[in-house]
This record gives structure tokens, sequence and C-alpha cells, in this order.
């Protein structure tokens, strides 16, 4: 008997191990899907708020306000209910809940403490209104037949930049944020998967949803709409598999904005796949002040209009889109015009910009000499001076000079439909300052597959798109009762036309904050401002993401490796950091592609980083 159980033992291994040796791919596979990997980061003692002009109220609004986003795609009530990815050792057991806060900081996501003992999701999330279920219908409460209500970020979500110095956090309102967005949907996709298949797990979920007192038919309405969401995960998943050859991973701080957008837009609500593309050109989030002031917008200079750049990146992050079912309102959407104007002008302000006051509304960051080194002002002299020499000629003159405001210079002013002042952006072309073309270049080419009923004959992505924000907006406008004035709608938009441009090149803007914006140039491809000026073959070849402590000495974040930060290989296209080059080969009278100025001493280099961080 002995001899048969130890036969049965042997037997039953050499069946496992065939099976691994048959499967194992896929249970690789598997088993790397259902791990999300992220930061582990020490809490700082204490978190401050930067005075940038804006009164803590109202911040506290602009981090929570409703732009009618569903980014997750399922409901708030869910999102709250949800546990995190996590496998503990006893399945059974119950796993903190996804939603807390120290566990969203981990994906980067920071804290709203603004106001001391106020309970809030963390900055950038948005309780909205009703939501629509994956048919399209009304997402009801299978028990108590009730709107359920969406859940999705706002622009705060990726503008809100923060770093720690020595145990001390210091967020920086309308800077770039340092989250990883996709990594953050994976982490839903696979909690969405152990809450619908672990029996304890989905006990737990259905009765903080329904109620103790739920029916059997309750429950399993609850599953089907489970598996639903799953199915949309999957798809998305599916997409994004076939497409990563095209793809370069994201990580810390960036996303592939443009592409993204596209990708919801044309082809998740349009019901057409085959639009689909990879996320090939990751971008550094770009700081917000002062950009309602700008001519153009993104990084490529493509966007005019305010609203049509605003209710585009709602759109992005899956504000509800109708367009595929013209009886049901071809153009409707949840997006939240009311709200994205609100917010556009707190970061705007009342007043143009002049010589007086300088910018109104969000305020760039002024160096905090409470928490980091105070700024040698001699060596910020010096540096200013080479300033002059070495960059105000792209960037401009400080923002808080009278030089700047120069507003007999056409080169630098224009105006808006109600007569503010604009400020004119230049657009450098890439065969000049020879920084990673993929963003300018992808957007250029990308082009989409768009049916008839929609009355848009441009097969461009970037002017297709322009199309449609600008439809969604105005069947927004024409739903109201009245339908939204002409005059009101100039004002909503912004006194701007919506105007569209697709160029090899990108725009250059002021420099005001620019020690607290790391990493550097468009794609995030260079960690500091001493990396960006010193010699262009010492640039770290890779290097970490995700790191918050902030090095004063060379602004930026330290890029020193951490556990489940990413590796940053600036070898891949999408990734290069090339151009914007100080070297010796330069020369005014023969242009060289990416170098636009003399090799700087690291003397010259630390007087330029000391006046920056008078900026």
């Amino acid at each position: 008997m002995r001899g048969k159980k130890i036969a049965k033992i042997v037997l039953g291994a050499l069946v496992v191990g065939s099976l691994y040796v048959a499967f194992k791919d896929d249970i690789a596979e598997l088993w790397d899907n259902l791990h999300v990997k992220i930061a582990e980061y020490p809490a700082p003692k204490k978190t401050v708020w930067l005075d940038q002009g804006i009164a803590k109220e109202k911040l506290s609004w602009f981090y929570h306000a409703d732009q009618g986003t569903r980014t997750f795609g399922f409901p708030y009530e869910w999102f709250m209910a949800l546990e995190q990815p996590t496998i503990p050792w006893l399945i059974l057991n119950k796993v903190d809940d996804f939603s807390e806060t120290a566990y969203l900081d981990r994906y980067g996501f920071i804290p709203d403490t603004v106001i001391p003992g106020r309970k809030a999701l963390p900055i950038g999330f948005a309780k909205g209104g009703p939501m629509l279920d994956p048919t399209g219908a009304p997402w009801k409460n299978p028990r108590t037949k009730e709107n359920m209500n969406g859940v999705g970020l706002t622009c705060a979500g990726c503008h809100t930049g923060r770093f720690t110095y020595k145990d001390t956090a210091v967020v920086i309102d309308g800077g770039p944020a340092l989250t990883t967005l996709y990594t953050m949907k994976q982490g839903m996709g696979v909690a969405l998967l152990l809450t619908r298949f672990i029996p304890t797990r989905f006990n737990r979920f259905a009765e903080k949803i329904l109620g103790p007192d739920a029916t059997l038919a309750d429950r399993e309405t609850l599953k089907d709409q489970l598996s639903a969401v799953l199915k949309q995960y999957g798809e998305v998943q599916a997409l994004e598999k076939r497409v990563a050859s095209q793809s370069v991973l994201e990580g810390y701080g960036r996303l592939d904005a443009l592409n993204r957008i596209g990708n919801q837009v044309f082809a998740i609500d349009l019901k057409k796949p085959e639009n689909y593309a990879g996320s090939s050109a990751p971008v550094h989030y770009p700081r917000i002040w002062n950009t309602p002031w700008f001519d153009w917008v993104q990084y490529n200079g493509s966007i005019m209009q305010p609203m049509v750049r605003n209710a585009g990146e709602s759109l992005g992050v899956s504000a509800e889109l109708n367009l595929t079912e013209p009886s049901k309102g071809l153009w409707k959407s949840s997006v939240n015009v009311e709200v994205l104007y609100e917010m556009e002008q707190m970061i705007k302000g009342e007043t143009p910009p002049n010589a007086r006051d300088g910018f109104a509304g969000l305020k760039s960051p002024k160096w905090p000499a409470d928490i980091l080194p105070p700024i040698n002002q001699k060596l910020a002299e010096k540096g200013g001076e080479l300033y002059k020499i070495h960059c105000q000629e792209c960037h401009r003159p400080p923002v808080n000079s009278a030089a700047f405001y120069d507003f007999n210079n056409k080169d630098w002013w224009t105006k808006n439909e109600a007569g503010e002042a604009i400020l004119k952006v230049e657009n450098i072309p890439i065969s000049h300052i020879g920084t990673d073309p993929a963003q300018a270049a992808d957007m250029l080419n990308r082009t989409v597959a768009l049916p008839p009923h929609l009355g848009i004959d441009k097969s461009s992505f970037a002017f297709a798109l322009g199309e449609v924000v600008a439809k969604t907006v105005n069947y927004v406008f024409d739903q109201k009762k009245p339908p939204v004035s002409p005059a009101d709608r100039k004002r909503i938009e912004g006194y701007m036309p919506n105007e569209l441009r697709g160029e090899l090149a990108y725009k250059v803007r002021p420099l005001n904050g620019v020690w607290a914006t790391p990493p550097y140039l468009h794609n995030g491809s260079v960690p500091t401002v001493e990396a960006l000026l010193g010699p262009p073959e010492d640039r770290p070849k890779k290097f970490t993401l995700g790191n918050r402590e902030y090095d004063p000495v060379n602004l930026g974040y330290k890029y020193d490796a951490i556990p489940n930060g990413f590796e940053f290989d600036t070898s891949i296209r999408g990734n290069w950091n090339t151009g914007h080059e100080f070297r010796k080969e330069y020369s005014k009278t023969k242009e060289i592609k990416g170098v636009i100025g003399p090799a700087l001493s690291r003397d010259d280099r630390k007087a330029i980083i000391e006046y920056l961080k008078t900026l």
C-alpha cells in the first residue's frame, strides 16, 4: 500500500511537472499579470504647500471638481469598495482598500491635506454624477435600482507636482505629476479580477455595494456587471498587446497623452479597434501656470483654443461620448464644460499679463529657502548674465522683469478676440533643436478611419480630433435651455479660435518655476538641469524614474535606483535624450542639428543653475 501511495505521488508530481513545462509561459504571464509592481516610499514628516496665489479652499475645489470623466470604467461606489490587487498568504483574508490614500500614493497620487482635517480623495480624483454602464444604459445598483456615480481623474491629477527633501514633502500646484497612471489601471484590472473570482472577496464587495440583505439574483447581477467591466478591460489589454511593438513604456511622470486620447475617442468610443495606435511618444507632464495666456499649447504647439485642449483632455480620460448611435444624440457627452471653464479661469486669473502684476492666476512657485538650501545671490547674478547670452533668445527675459512685457514687440505678443495680451510661443523646428521627434512626428503622421455619419472629412488624427472635440462642446452649448449665446461661447472658449497645426517642432516657453519641473526635455529624458547643460555625452543613458527626493544642487529628482522604480532607457525612440546641447562645436554661422550653444564650464553651469532658482 505504501508503495502504491508513493507511486501515485510520483505520478502526480510528473503530471504537474509536465503541465508546468507545457504551460510555463502562460503560467509565468498570469503570475506576472497578477503582481502589480509599484514603489514604496517612506511617509514624509510634513507636507507643505507653497504660496502660488490660489486660496486653499479654491485649490481643494480644483483638486476634485468633476470634469465629467469616468476614467476607470466603473462607478465611484465600486472604487471605494475594491480591495488592493494583492493575494495574501491566506487567500480568504481581507485585503486593504484600493482607495486607501497611502496605497494610491504609491502610484504617485498626492494625499490631499491642503485643508487639515478634511477627509478627501487624493489630488486629482473626482466623484461625478450618474454614469453609463458598458451597454450605454444608466448604471444601476442591482438591489436599490438607484443610479451609480462616476469617478475619474481631473487635470489636477497630472498637473500637481511634488518632491521631498529631508522628510518634508513640497506640493507644486500646476507642476508635473510623478504618477504612473497605466500601472494603476493595471492594478484596478487585477483588483476587479480577484473580486470577481475569489468568493470571499466577492462576498465582502457585494455586502458593501448591495448591503447584507441582497438576494441571490442581486448578487448574480453584480457578478454580471463585474464580468462586463472585465470584458472591457480585456478588450483594451488585447489592443495594447496588438500594438505593443509600437509602444514605449511610460513609467513614472510620463504619459503619451495625445495618442491615448486618440485611442479612447477613435478606437474605444467609436468602436473601431483598427484606429488603436501604440503609445509611441510618452511625454513628461507639462507645467500649466501661465498657459491660458499662450497662443499655442501642447509640446508641439498644436492646439490654440483652451476649451478644445481641456475638453479633449476630459475625453482622453474617458468622459462618456456617443459617436455610434445618432438616435441617442450624436456627440452627447459627460464632459462638464462649465467646470472646465472655471478651472481655466482659476489658472488664468482675472487680468492679462502686465508689467506691474506679471501673470495673474496660478503663479509659478518660488524657491522655498526655508526648506531647500538658500540661493547664492552673488553666483545667481553671474548666472543672470549667462542666461541673457545662452537662454534668453528663445526663453525670453524672466517674467518678473520689465523687459518681458514689451507689448510693442510683435514677435513676442499678440491679442485674443477680447483684446487681451497673449504671449506668442515660438515653435522651434526639430531640425534645429534636435530633441526626440516622436511626439511631433507621430501626431503628424497618425491617421484615423471615420464613418460618414460623423460628417468629418479629415483622416489626419490631429485635425479630426479637433473637430470631434468642437462638435462635442457645441452639442453641450446647444442642449442648454436656452442654447448658449455666441458671445458666451466665445468667452467660454477663451476668446481663441479652434485652430490646429501639425509641425515637426516643439514650442519654447518662459522658464519661471523650471527648477520645480524635473525631469527635463519634453519626454523627461534628462533627469537634472545640470545634465541638460553639461556635456551631452555625460547625460545618463539609463536612470531611474520614481524617486521623489529632490537634488537642490543639480536641480532635479535624484535618480538612484529604488525598488520597483522605472528604468528609463534613452536608447529607445521616444526616449532619446539628444538635442538642446551645448558643445564646443557650436557656431553662430553654421547650424549643427541639436547644438544650441557653446560648451559651458562647470562654474558657468553652476551659476546658471543658481539663477534659475530665482525664476
